[in-house]
């Protein structure tokens, strides 16, 4: 458990990123697309290490709103309607700190599994 507070938390113009600034000194830029993939939602992470889901296609993936959870996290409602995460103080300090290594891994099991970045746009026929 962290002693680490944010002092602010700020979604990009573009909504594709958050900036969050803790009163460590630390300040970190996080992908809506990082977050959306690594939400602790039981939805990504299942109830144990080998339920987690790897989600694919969300580059395009935006934050559509935030909202604070007592005093401990923020919930993240994402444009794909995703919401179940809270992203506590604690697991968005660890996110920003191990944001490179995390990221690798996210890359890596995507190609593990044959996965996109890209969103799959879905064709129908007529």
């Amino acid at each position: 458990m962290t002693t680490a507070w944010p002092k602010e938390l700020r979604v990009s113009k573009d909504r594709r990123s958050l900036t969050i600034a803790f009163d460590t000194g630390e300040t970190y830029v996080l992908s809506a697309e990082l977050l959306r993939v690594a939400s602790p939602s039981a939805e990504v992470q299942g109830h144990s290490p080998e339920q987690r889901v790897t989600v694919p296609g969300k580059m395009n993936v935006e934050i559509a709103k935030m909202d604070p959870v007592g005093n401990y996290a923020v919930r993240i409602t994402f444009d794909d309607m995703h919401d179940t995460g809270l992203f506590s103080w604690d697991y968005l300090i660890d996110l920003g700190r191990n944001r490179d290594e995390r990221w690798q891994a996210y890359l890596d099991e995507l190609a593990a599994k044959g996965l996109s970045r890209e969103p799959v746009v879905t064709r129908h026929r007529h």
